[in-house]
């Protein structure tokens, strides 16, 4: 993550905080199925898919595993591409490299079954700064991306699921402005979901630090929250975050007014430059230095990724992605009436 994220002066924000209808999680269904009316049976068929979109926490850890290596040089960047796109390539998706003057992007997608439906991104970088080998900063928003390839690879849904994995991020976003310079890449996009740290946690009082003139009530000393920050235009997909389950952290969703230009710090990572598209994009981070001491150190190993919390993370942005691929509304903020 290219800085800590800073909330300052932001207002209006607790009126959003709205509890939408979360998405169902079912572990087990039934071999043997009573008769249903019609209306049942469609209630029945889509808790079934639901189902089939339950993470893997081995699968989410042995990611991080693969890529707990600093991913800094030219050469540790590739090899980073490499596992990357074999991943890809094994689950049946057809990764395209694409190339910028400084680094290169991973680009693949899914087409959904309704042409008219648009497209959402799910991104993440891979790079990390020098010296670090960065499981937390980025190494577990990778895996998640990854986890979606493997969880929606044979999952139609109305709208195309498209995935990014973003270079340079640390250096200034490079990768992420380099995508949103090509139009056909923002063709038809309707939201984006960008991960930056999602698996580190600390449950001990006062581990989390919270930027001065935070106008919320901050839901816990303790660092064992998910923050999801989104601009005001899109409130509908900063609320598709807002689910509730006992195993599951706790979301903070952040509204940010005027693209962040009164909040300059929202704009460290590779959500920015989607907002600055008109493209509506979130964060999706554990809030990075403002929690975590292992941010951009050697330290910032497998070891330290909070397994729970992070598989619990990842399981709200599954749930949110099917969320949006699945729903036909607008995902721009509506006027009052």
């Amino acid at each position: 993550m290219l800085s800590a994220i800073a909330v300052m002066g932001i207002s209006g924000i607790s009126g959003f905080f709205q509890q939408p209808e979360t998405l169902p999680i079912v572990e087990n269904i039934p071999k043997e199925k009573p008769q249903l009316q019609p209306e049942q049976q469609n209630h029945n068929l889509d808790i079934q898919k639901t189902s089939t979109l339950l993470v893997s926490a081995d699968q989410l850890l042995a990611h991080i595993q693969k890529l707990n290596f600093q991913r800094f040089t030219t050469k540790e960047r590739s090899l980073s591409r490499t596992y990357i796109t074999n991943q890809l390539q094994k689950y049946g998706w057809k990764p395209q490299i694409e190339k910028f003057p400084t680094g290169v992007n991973i680009f693949t997608q899914k087409p959904g079954t309704d042409k008219t439906a648009g497209a959402i991104l799910i991104a993440a970088h891979y790079d990390t700064v020098d010296s670090s080998p960065g499981a937390d900063d980025n190494a577990s928003g990778v895996s998640v991306v990854l986890e979606i390839a493997r969880l929606f690879a044979n999952y139609p849904t109305p709208k195309t699921l498209q995935l990014a994995f973003f270079d340079k991020e640390e250096a200034g976003l490079l990768g992420s402005q380099a995508f949103v310079k090509q139009a056909a890449r923002l063709k038809n996009l309707r939201g984006v979901i960008v991960m930056d740290m999602v698996g580190y946690a600390c449950y001990t009082a006062g581990c989390q630090q919270y930027p001065p003139g935070l106008p919320i009530t901050p839901p816990s000393d303790k660092g064992d929250f998910l923050a999801v920050v989104g601009d005001m235009e899109h409130l509908p997909l900063l609320n598709a975050f807002n689910q509730t389950h006992p195993n599951f952290p706790v979301v903070l969703t952040l509204p940010i007014p005027f693209k962040g230009l009164l909040t300059p710090d929202t704009l460290r990572s590779d959500h920015a430059p989607f907002w600055y598209q008109g493209v509506g994009a979130v964060l999706v981070t554990d809030t990075a230095n403002l929690r975590s001491p292992n941010y951009h150190q050697p330290s910032d190993l497998s070891k330290n990724i909070e397994s729970s919390f992070f598989t619990g993370a990842a399981q709200i942005i599954v749930n949110a992605t099917n969320n949006l691929l699945e729903t036909s509304g607008v995902l721009t903020t509506q006027p009052a009436t």
